[in-house]
C-alpha cells in the first residue's frame, strides 16, 4: 500500500499553510516561485525575501516552522472517509480556480474533478419561490444536457434546485461546501451529497470535521466562482450573498449573469439591480452560451420538449394561455375565465397529469415547462 507515499507528500503542503502569515495569496506566489512547498520551506533566506509580500517575520517562521500533528491527522481522517486530498500542482484540481488571486491550497474532494467540461455556476436565495426552483432546475438540466458542469453550493433552496437540475439533465454537478466533507450541510442534503459526487464532486477547503460557521460561506463564494466560467444569479434580495458570489465572479474577470423575476418580488431586487449593472440577462441556456463564446447554440431543449406535448381541447388551451410562470389562485382563475370551480378543477388536473401545470400548495396554479413553447408554435 503506498498511503505512507500519499501522506508524505503532502505533509509539505498543511507544514507551509500552518505557518504563521502564510495566506492563501502568499501560498500561491511561493508555489509559483519555488515550485512545491517542500521548495518553498527549503529555499535560502534571500530568495524567499524576494517573494511579492512576504515578511521578515514570515522568512523566519517558515524557516523554523516544523509540520504540526494535525496534518497527518487530517490526510489520514481525509483517507478513512474515502475523500481525497487534491493540490494547486495535481492535475485534477480545477484550471480556472488556479488562476484566481487566493486559491485554497488544498481542496478535499468527495467524487471526481476530473473530466468537468464547461463549468457554470448557478447561485439564488435560500427562501426560494416555486417561480426560482422551477426555473432553476429546467435552466440546469438545459445546462447539463449541453454539457455544461452546474457549480453551486447545496444549500437549500435555488443551489438545490441547480444540482436536482443538472442531474435530472443527465450532467454533471459540484457543489462547494462551507463545513468540512464530514459535517454535510444542511444535513437534510445527506443523500443529493452522495449523488453530486456519484455525478460529479462534492468539495471543500474546509478541514473534513470543520462545521458550518457563517464566516465560512463568503469565503467559500469565491470558490464557486473561481472554479466557472461564469455565475448565474436566479432570486437574490440586495442583501444576499448570492450577490457576494456575484461580485466576486466580476473581480475574476469571470461572466454575471441573471435570471429577471417578477418587478413586483421583493426577491428579485437583487437580480434586477445585476442587469442594471450589466449583468447579461438570462432567459435560457443560449443566452449563457453565446455570450461565453460557444459559437451557435445548440437547439434550446426546452423547445425539443414542447414539440412533443399532448393534444389539448379548446378549454384546456384556454386556461393554459391564462396561466404563467408565477403561480395564480384557483379563484382568480375562475374570476378571468368565467368557468365554474368544479369545471376549472378538472381541467387543471387534465393539464397536471399532461405535465404542462403545477399545482403549489394553497390551490395555486402555474405554467410547467413548455408551457410558452406550446402557445408560441
Amino acid at each position: 500500500m503506498n498511503a505512507h507515499v500519499h501522506v508524505d507528500e503532502l505533509l509539505p503542503w498543511f507544514e507551509l499553510k500552518s505557518v504563521p502569515g502564510v495566506g492563501n495569496h502568499l501560498f500561491k506566489r511561493l508555489i509559483e516561485r519555488f515550485g512545491s512547498p517542500a521548495a518553498a520551506l527549503q529555499a535560502p533566506v534571500a530568495e524567499l525575501g524576494r517573494v511579492e509580500g512576504i515578511s521578515r517575520r514570515t522568512v523566519d517562521a517558515m524557516r523554523s516552522h516544523r509540520a504540526p500533528d494535525a496534518g497527518r491527522i487530517e490526510i489520514e481522517a481525509a483517507c478513512r472517509g474515502g475523500f481525497r486530498i487534491v493540490t494547486l500542482s495535481d492535475p485534477a484540481y480545477p484550471r480556472l480556480l488556479r488562476e484566481i488571486p487566493d486559491p485554497p491550497p488544498m481542496l478535499y474532494v468527495h467524487g471526481e474533478l476530473e473530466g468537468l467540461e464547461r463549468p457554470i455556476a448557478v447561485v439564488g436565495s435560500r427562501h426560494a419561490t416555486a417561480y426560482g426552483v422551477d426555473t432553476t432546475h429546467r435552466l440546469c438540466a438545459d445546462l447539463a444536457a449541453v454539457g455544461c458542469t452546474v457549480v453551486s453550493g447545496m444549500a437549500v433552496g435555488i443551489d438545490a434546485a441547480a444540482h436536482e437540475g443538472a442531474l435530472a439533465g443527465g450532467g454533471r454537478t459540484v457543489a462547494v461546501l462551507g463545513s468540512g466533507l464530514a459535517k454535510v450541510y444542511p444535513p437534510q442534503h445527506r443523500r443529493l451529497f452522495d449523488r453530486i459526487a456519484a455525478r460529479g464532486a462534492v468539495v471543500s477547503e474546509f478541514p473534513i470535521d470543520a462545521d458550518p460557521e457563517a464566516h465560512h460561506f463568503p469565503v467559500r463564494n469565491r470558490i464557486i466562482s473561481g472554479m466557472s466560467l461564469g455565475t448565474v444569479v436566479v432570486e437574490a434580495t440586495r442583501n444576499s450573498g448570492s450577490l457576494i458570489t456575484a461580485r466576486l465572479a466580476a473581480e475574476q474577470n469571470r461572466e454575471v449573469f441573471a435570471v429577471p423575476g417578477s418587478v413586483q418580488s421583493f426577491k428579485s431586487t437583487g437580480t434586477h439591480t445585476l442587469i442594471k449593472e450589466g449583468a447579461k440577462l438570462v432567459e435560457n441556456v443560449q443566452d449563457i452560451l453565446s455570450e461565453l463564446g460557444y459559437g451557435a447554440a445548440p437547439p434550446d431543449v426546452r423547445a425539443v420538449r414542447s414539440q412533443t406535448h399532448p393534444p389539448l381541447t379548446a378549454e384546456e388551451t384556454d386556461v393554459l394561455g391564462a396561466l404563467g410562470p408565477y403561480p395564480l389562485h384557483i379563484d382568480e382563475l375562475v374570476r378571468t375565465l368565467s368557468i365554474d370551480a368544479g369545471t376549472l378543477s378538472g381541467i387543471l388536473l387534465h393539464l397536471e397529469l399532461k405535465g404542462l401545470v403545477t399545482q403549489q400548495p394553497g390551490k395555486f396554479f402555474s405554467a410547467a415547462d413548455g408551457k410558452a413553447d406550446a402557445h408560441d408554435s
